[in-house]
């Protein structure tokens, strides 16, 4: 369940709840790959503490508050209708 941010305020920005899924979804997946590339770094440098404090927040979270933040945009081309 989402709590933070509401989720109306989610749907504002965005033409329907399934492209807020898919925005979000892929942005998720962008934000875990650049937490895992840092962390396998980190792992060679930092000690445990940091390395937690790297991955304290979760991927689809960041996600969410990107898009309401407006920090994230999308647009609707041709080929996304096929």
């Amino acid at each position: 369940m989402v709590i933070q941010p509401d989720v109306d305020l989610l749907l504002s920005t965005v033409d329907s709840k399934y492209t807020l899924c898919i925005i979000a979804a892929k942005r998720a997946r962008q934000i875990n790959d650049m937490i895992h590339g840092v962390r396998d770094q980190a792992l060679l440098t930092m000690q445990a503490p940091q390395i937690a404090q790297i991955t304290s927040t979760k991927p689809l979270t960041l996600a969410l508050d990107e898009i309401a933040n407006g920090d994230i945009s999308y647009e609707r081309t041709k080929e996304s209708y096929k």
